[in-house]
Parts: structure tokens; C-alpha cells; sequence
């Protein structure tokens, strides 16, 4: 998959050497800083005029998050390692949590905090929620410790909830655990994952979350990120330098850091409209974004943009009204639980409630009484018709040289069958290729860091897209 899309204009015009979403505010004096390409496509300065996350917690699950790093310090609530007890903010050796918080809250450091990485929300707080790990520090996929997890994360107040990882399977817990946090109006964010398929698995096409792609700096999508119709928003996912626990910081790609963008613009979002419901926000977030150019007739969602790249100033800014409660979120179905011995609960759908049971029972005596009835006929009729053939039979006796007893030929009852010519063989069955598994996925937002120290990745070409 490849995509030469440029970004819709605002107003129609193109400013030559534009970044993404906006223009570029003044380079600062920190290299840190300046590799942040997103903040800059986000004009995020003006985007703080308006709201910085504050009074909002947004949920990390993810591996633990490093507590102490310069740019999160302060911003890193204690949380909980679900697998193991204790806090999940003390992390010194995996990386990816604490990507993912500054990516969301960070808040820099030095003179004026100018130095270092921010967060889209840098007044936001961050609750790590630790799951097992793989080898290469990122969750471990269907580890059976997601639904605790998610109602940790839903019971300390987390009001956003980033999910940077894949779950092929999930368990019936695990979608109740989903389903209590939609009903309890938190924000579920998840990331499509790294291969490049058109293959989602079960978490990122669970009903009520907000699925995430990745594009590039250029507005193309990268063309590793995962599509399909679940695809709901995009969001910058390639050379996203952030903190990182066992060194300072790192660069890297993937559709985790997308899904950590959107977390950020959401929690400035639900700072700045606090009565907002989470499919309301989900809705500010679509109404606002971004399009290539000349696809305005685009059927949207589209299955590797969804509805579009997010664009936060405009999110805050925009006349949108707040539309229904669920916005465009699909609300996960709930099913009555049945009753002991498989049976219908009282008054479930279906049953017609107790009143219903009342009248099923009044009735069933004269059911009972004509169906008695009816068979006592029935046997009669039948023994009737056994006497007078009987006697018939005994009348004509057996055809002269015939055996006449019970199963021989001619004898009573014996109905002559045609035999069946050869048997033919059906159609030889096609046998189905083998199942190509989309590669494998142990996480949404795999990193492919880059090498070399920071500010040297390279850069991207010259473009001209849109101002926000």
C-alpha cells in the first residue's frame, strides 16, 4: 500500500514548504524539541492557548512508565502493575509506556520547559497501568490481564484510555471490561497495528473504540499501518521522537505513537468541554479532520484514513455541535444472562415477563388434556387396523411355496426397495488454500527505532499541505 496523498487546504490556498496541518512557529534552541514534528504540524503552541489537558487523566496500558524522566516528572501518577502489584511509574528498562506518556503528557524541562519532549496535553496526568511484557517491551497479546486492567484504569477516574498494542482474542471478561468502561463514558483508543494488512484484530474492531492509523509528516499514510473499515481516525505515526526509560529518548515509527496523538487531543478536548460525553469528543474529533485533496466525495470512513487525519486546534476551535451521545462510536451489544437451567429469565426478552409465564401456565392443563385425547384415538385407530388385518390374513394364508413370516419377501409388510445403482462419487472437494496470517502482531505499536543520535533522522521531502 502506498499513497501520494497531499492534505485538504484550508481556505484553498497551498503555502510552499508548509508542514502538515500548519506552519511551523519558530525553531527553538533545543534539538529535542525541534526533532517534534508533530507539535510544530499542530501549531501546538496556539493549541495550548486554548487547552493543556488539565484536570484530565488519561490511562496508559502498556508496559510500566519511568515516573522520574526529566519531561514526565510530576505528571506520572503511581498507578498499578496488574500482574505483578505494586506501582507502574518506577520503570528504568522498557521503553514503550513512557513513549507513549510523553507523547500524551509530557511537559519538556529546562528554561520555560523549553527543552526536551512535550505532550500534546502537557498538563494532563498520566496513570500507568502495567501489563506483562514481551521481549521487546511491548504487552504481551492476550495475557488474561486486560480486563482488570481496563477496570483499574475506569475506577481511578481515567476519563481517556490508550491502548498501543494488538489483542487477537478477546475473552468474554475482557469485552464486559471494554463494555463497563464505555458505559461509564471513558474514551477507548487503540491502535491498528504495524504490517501493513487490511486485517484488524478483535480489540481494534470492538465496538466503541477509536481505531488509529499512522501518516507521515508528507499526509501519506505509512504504509505499514494497518487498514480496514474500523478505521476511524489517523494521526502522525513516523520518526516520533520521545522519552524512553532506559535512555533518554528515542526516535521511532508506528501506529501506537498515532494512537497516543489521539489520546493527547482528546484529553485536551475533555478538559476543554467537560460535559462533553466520550462519543461527543469521538465527534469533534471527526467533524475536524483532515482529507487529501480533491477526495471530498470520499465514502468515509475510508479504510486507511477513516475519517480522516485529527487536527486538535480545529477540534477545540470549530462551531461543532455536540450531536448525540454516542457520536460516531458503535455501542457494544449487551446480552440478558440466562436464567439456571438454560431457561429465559423472568420478564427477559422474548418471554413476555412474569405476566407471561402466568398465562403460559393457566393454559397448559387443557393442553395437556386434548393432547391425551388425541392419543388415546390414535392407539385405538391403530389397534383397530392391526385386528381386522389380522383376521384378513388369516383368511388368505400365506401364497402357495411362500415362507410368509415377518421380513421374508411377500411377507407382511415388506416393501420391495429399487436398488441403488453404483455410488457416485460427488465433485472431489476443494480444499481451501492455507490461512495467510496477517504476520505477526504481538503489538500495535511495534517500534522500528532509528539509529543515530537525536536530530539526525532524515528528512522528509519538501511538501505543501495544509494550514490548520
Amino acid at each position: 500500500m502506498s499513497f501520494t496523498r497531499t492534505l485538504r487546504l484550508v481556505g484553498g490556498a497551498v503555502v510552499a514548504g508548509a508542514l502538515l496541518f500548519g506552519a511551523a512557529p519558530p525553531a527553538s534552541a533545543d534539538q529535542i524539541r525541534d526533532d517534534q514534528w508533530p507539535l510544530k504540524a499542530f501549531n501546538a503552541e496556539s493549541v495550548w492557548k486554548v487547552s493543556t489537558g488539565k484536570g484530565v487523566t488519561v490511562a496508559v496500558l502498556d508496559d510500566a512508565v519511568n515516573g522520574d524522566h526529566p519531561d514526565l516528572k510530576g505528571n506520572v501518577l503511581p498507578g498499578t502493575d496488574v500482574e505483578n502489584g505494586g506501582s507502574a511509574d518506577q520503570e528504568s528498562r522498557d521503553d514503550h509506556g513512557t513513549s507513549m506518556a510523553s507523547i500524551i503528557a509530557a511537559h519538556g524541562h529546562g528554561a520555560g520547559n523549553s527543552e526536551g519532549v512535550k505532550g500534546l496535553a502537557p498538563d494532563a496526568k498520566i496513570l500507568p497501568v502495567a501489563l506483562p511484557v514481551e521481549a521487546d517491551d511491548v504487552p504481551e497479546p492476550n495475557s488474561d490481564n486486560l480486563a482488570e486492567a481496563l477496570k483499574y484504569a475506569v475506577d481511578q477516574g481515567a476519563s481517556v484510555i490508550n491502548m498501543s498494542f494488538g489483542w487477537s482474542v478477546l475473552t468474554e471478561e475482557e469485552k464486559q471490561a471494554l463494555s463497563y468502561a464505555t458505559k461509564k463514558n471513558v474514551l477507548l483508543v487503540v491502535a491498528t497495528g504495524n504490517e501493513g494488512v487490511g486485517h484488524l484484530d478483535e480489540l481494534t474492531s470492538f465496538p466503541g473504540v477509536v481505531a488509529v492509523g499512522a501518516v507521515d509528516r508528507a499526509g501519506q499514510v505509512w504504509d505499514e499501518s494497518n487498514y480496514g473499515p474500523q478505521v476511524m481516525l489517523t494521526a502522525p505515526g513516523t520518526l516520533i521522537r520521545t522519552a524512553a526509560a532506559s535512555k533518554p529518548y528515542r526516535l521511532a515509527n508506528g501506529t501506537s505513537d498515532s494512537a497516543a496523538y489521539v489520546s493527547g487531543a482528546a484529553a485536551l478536548l475533555r478538559s476543554k468541554f467537560p460535559d462533553l460525553t466520550a462519543g461527543q469528543i469521538a465527534n469533534r474529533l471527526v467533524k475536524t479532520a483532515g482529507l487529501p485533496p480533491g477526495q471530498t466525495g470520499m465514502k468515509l470512513p475510508d479504510p486507511h484514513y477513516g475519517y480522516g487525519f485529527i487536527r486538535p486546534l480545529r477540534a477545540l476551535t470549530n462551531d461543532i455541535p455536540a450531536g448525540s451521545k454516542n457520536g460516531p462510536l458503535k455501542i457494544p451489544e449487551t446480552e440478558p444472562a440466562p436464567a439456571a437451567g438454560g431457561a429465559s429469565a423472568p420478564g427477559a426478552p422474548g418471554t413476555g415477563g412474569d405476566q407471561a409465564s402466568e398465562h403460559q401456565d393457566s393454559g397448559l392443563g387443557t393442553f395437556v388434556i386434548v393432547g391425551i385425547a388425541a392419543g388415546v384415538l390414535g392407539v385405538l385407530a391403530v389397534i383397530v387396523a392391526v385386528v381386522v388385518r389380522q383376521k384378513k390374513n388369516e383368511r388368505n394364508g400365506p401364497p402357495p411355496g411362500g415362507s410368509g413370516g415377518f421380513g421374508s419377501p411377500g411377507g407382511p409388510g415388506f416393501v420391495p426397495q429399487q436398488q441403488p445403482g453404483p455410488y457416485q462419487h460427488p465433485a472431489p472437494y476443494q480444499q481451501p488454500g492455507p490461512y495467510q496470517q496477517p504476520g505477526p502482531y504481538p503489538h500495535s505499536g511495534a517500534y522500528h527505532p532509528q539509529q543515530g543520535a537525536p536530530g539526525t533522522f532524515p528528512s522528509a521531502p519538501p511538501v505543501q499541505p495544509p494550514g490548520q
